[in-house]
């Protein structure tokens, strides 16, 4: 599988490099600034991109507007954030645009080399990863706090976690509940939302945020 990497701090970025590559990826680039990450997104052509938010040379947002560019131009592209901060513009466009697999997760919150490596496989094979204090920061604007004042605790449990990217099974194993409760609280949300219930778990996730954040 082929991956480019963009990540300004050179320890950072040679350990996931060797990290990827003992778990049989192949690094196709491993780039430290934004305009490095535009030439290897358009040439490399990768299976998927993890990408730092902050590069040179503006070490604003750099990094994830690129991903957005590449992914305007290659529809679907898989994009792993990592990233100290949430950006929540960026973020809103980069979930809002429903193809191919996204993820988003905090560096001080990847505690070990398995957690990394399924998440980039999970992004890669189409789905969605999104660190749980993400979805909160993502969910906690004003609009959204509005729009989820009618869910329960429990149902609000239960979005974060489908935002995560888990299935029904994995959500009621986090709660300790059954899945037909989990079942249930789904339903319930959907129709506070008004959103219709999706047979896709990423198309789902898209559209709760999406929907959240308007």
């Amino acid at each position: 599988m082929r991956v480019v990497l963009a990540e300004d701090l050179f320890l950072l970025r040679d350990g996931l490099s060797r990290t990827l590559r003992e778990h049989g990826f192949d690094v196709v680039a491993a780039v430290d600034n934004g305009p490095s990450l535009l030439h290897a997104l358009r040439h490399e052509e990768p299976d998927v991109a993890v990408v730092d938010v902050r590069l040179p040379p503006s070490f604003t947002d750099e990094g994830l507007r690129i991903a957005l560019q590449a992914r305007r131009q290659r529809p679907g592209l898989p994009i792993l954030v990592l990233s100290q901060y949430v950006e929540q513009l960026y973020a809103n466009e980069l979930l809002a645009s429903g193809r191919g697999g996204i993820g988003y997760l905090l560096k001080d919150r990847v505690t070990n080399a398995e957690q990394f490596i399924d998440a980039v496989r999970r992004v890669a094979a189409g789905g969605t990863v999104l660190d749980q204090h993400v979805v909160v920061k993502l969910l906690s604007r004003g609009e959204a706090c509005g729009m989820i004042s009618s869910l329960t605790s429990r149902e609000r449990e239960v979005l974060e976690l489908m935002a995560e990217g888990r299935s029904n099974a994995a959500v009621a194993t986090g709660l300790h509940i059954t899945e037909s409760a989990v079942a249930k609280h789904i339903a319930s949300i959907f129709t506070k939302l008004g959103i219709a219930p999706a047979d896709d778990v990423n198309r789902r996730v898209l559209a709760v945020l999406t929907y959240l954040k308007r």
